[in-house]
């Protein structure tokens, strides 16, 4: 069966077809495709690197999996999540508070001036607006969206979708820091290393701790955004963005979908079936909107306060 759906703040029910078995929720996997990602630090081994001379395929040396910290993945959710409310009509909740320490004097109000209101003022007792509500942070209320590491391994036999994890390739990559000076000639000043991932495929898996209709239609259409602006530089993922990494195919796998039917959805071997393509009609068609419509309806009433 279905899982219940708090529809209390709601103005009307919400209306699921009967002929839903099922549904991932109270989790949601966002189905990745990185040709590169240079998340900073956010990067941890399970193995140390063999260096480039003596670099085998089969070495276990360099069979190197590891974790991805959700920190660099949460940013760029909770970016596009606001986007998503901006481009709605309403304002995002601001992540910072209005009296950090800043290095630009205005950078707060022209961000208020670009689509924010101030970090927590849209709280009234314990509900604020749903990028509060989902990302939490303060008030000493966590966030109702639970955000993991992502595990990869370039091992396929060792990748889990459902747990959330990729398979991935892990690299250093040294390089030399040149001078920009015509007079220098490109004379190198140092050399320095980064720790990249590429061709990175699986799913990250995200958890509500509460469903609200609202929360799904958020987290859907914000993927779908990120997706649609992966070449824009602020919507990319990670760092190192100069050199193109970052950019991220995603997309939200469907929620209708059966445990079996995610793994079929990156088993090589295997094409869709029929009863999965009848759920992406299904999904695309009806249930999709009994989540976005919420959505709005919540940007709306927060608006009008």
């Amino acid at each position: 069966m279905p899982p219940a759906f708090d529809t209390e703040h709601l103005d009307h029910e919400m209306s699921l077809p009967d002929d839903i078995e099922n549904l991932t929720l109270p989790d949601l996997y966002v189905g990745l495709e990185i040709p590169l990602l240079a998340p900073g630090d956010g990067i941890v081994t399970d193995r140390h690197h063999a260096s480039a001379d003596r670099y085998e395929a089969d070495d276990p040396q360099n069979q190197i999996g590891g974790m991805v910290s959700p920190f660099p993945l949460s940013g760029w959710l909770r970016h596009g999540c606001e986007r998503v409310i901006q481009v709605a009509g309403g304002t995002a909740c601001h992540p910072g508070a209005a009296n950090g320490d800043y290095m630009l004097e205005d950078v707060y109000e022209r961000d208020l001036d670009a689509g924010y209101h101030e970090k927590g003022s849209c709280v009234d007792g314990d509900a604020g607006c749903v990028i509060y509500d989902l990302f939490g942070g303060f008030n000493d209320r966590a966030g109702r969206l639970v955000r993991r590491p992502l595990r990869f391994s370039p091992i396929r036999r060792q990748v889990d979708v459902l747990q959330g994890e990729a398979e991935a390739h892990y690299r250093q990559l040294n390089t030399q820091v040149r001078s920009r000076n015509s007079e220098d000639d490109g004379q190198p000043l140092r050399m320095a290393s980064r720790d990249v991932v590429g061709n990175l495929v699986g799913t990250w898996k995200l958890s509500l701790r509460e469903l609200k209709p609202e929360y799904v239609g958020l987290l859907v259409e914000a993927v779908d955004y990120l997706d649609a602006h992966s070449d824009e530089f602020e919507l990319q993922l990670g760092g190192a963005r100069n050199f193109g990494a970052g950019m991220a195919e995603a997309r939200v796998i469907n929620p209708l979908y059966t445990d079996a039917e995610i793994k079929r959805v990156y088993n090589r071997a295997q094409d869709a079936t029929s009863g999965m393509a009848w759920k992406d009609d299904l999904w695309r068609e009806s249930v999709r909107q009994q989540f976005v419509v919420p959505l709005q309806e919540r940007v709306n009433a927060m608006e009008e306060l």
